[in-house]
């Protein structure tokens, strides 16, 4: 992919997230943006070079809302998915399950194997852009709980920036901790 394919593809994902969460804003249902782009809004507050691409757009969300957000995300055209436990919408635009919009569940375990609850929707702020975005301590603990390589990535471009202080890390638990402790010993090296 060209330069210019790339840029295009970043942008087209960036109206697709503004243009489900300003339906949501609309529609009163509490979201908040996460993975990805989250990380984007947080790391970008702060440099926004150090910004990584995402293909996607993840929405954490109360399960019980998840009838009022198909009708608001289906009215804009999107398709609705179910596969296993995840729910995405596909854009008629972009029709690919790799760059459609993700529900995560607010305040449930996403994974069985999870000690730790995804946050509440109530954990979310405005970003400078307007949609809700959640915030700094939500997003570091869920990036720490998934851990997954990406995630992984993620926590370092948090900490690159210096966004991870020490009002974030006393919010961790310990087992969190020990993880960001593990990411910060691989930057180390």
């Amino acid at each position: 992919m060209g330069l210019a394919s790339h840029v295009m593809a970043i942008e087209r994902i960036q109206q697709r997230l503004r243009k489900v969460a300003a339906a949501l804003d609309a529609a009163k249902i509490p979201y908040a943006v996460v993975g990805g782009n989250a990380v984007a809004s947080w790391v970008g507050r702060v440099d926004q070079g150090a910004t990584r691409a995402t293909k996607d757009v993840d929405i954490l969300v109360r399960r019980d809302d998840t009838p009022r957000i198909t009708a608001v995300i289906t009215a804009l055209g999107f398709s609705r998915e179910d596969l296993r436990d995840i729910v995405l919408f596909i854009d008629p635009e972009e029709p690919s399950k790799k760059s459609g919009v993700h529900l995560v569940w607010a305040n449930e375990r996403i994974r069985p194997s999870y000690t730790v609850l995804s946050p509440t929707v109530d954990e979310a702020v405005r970003d400078p852009e307007g949609f809700l975005v959640i915030d700094l301590p939500a997003l570091v603990r869920m990036k720490l709980t998934s851990f997954r390589p990406i995630d992984q990535v993620h926590v370092a471009d948090m900490l690159s920036v210096g966004l991870i202080d020490a009002t974030v890390r006393a919010l961790l638990p310990a087992e969190l901790l020990a993880r960001l402790e593990q990411v910060e010993q691989g930057l180390g090296e």
